[in-house]
């Protein structure tokens, strides 16, 4: 039988603490560039359908 490693969470409140604000960064990042990118689109459709 193969053996699965699980990653066992972080032990001491710092470790803690960095994975969360880590996390925290990335989802920001993920959620400011799908919003800009979604604001772009939304931009583009509404100059292809007024000016063309």
């Amino acid at each position: 039988m193969a053996q699965t490693s699980t990653s066992s969470p972080p032990v001491t409140e710092e470790a803690f603490l960095a994975d969360r604000q880590q996390f925290f960064q990335s989802f920001t990042s993920f959620t400011t560039g799908t919003i800009i990118t979604v604001a772009v689109i939304l931009l583009l459709l509404a100059f292809f359908l007024v000016w063309l």
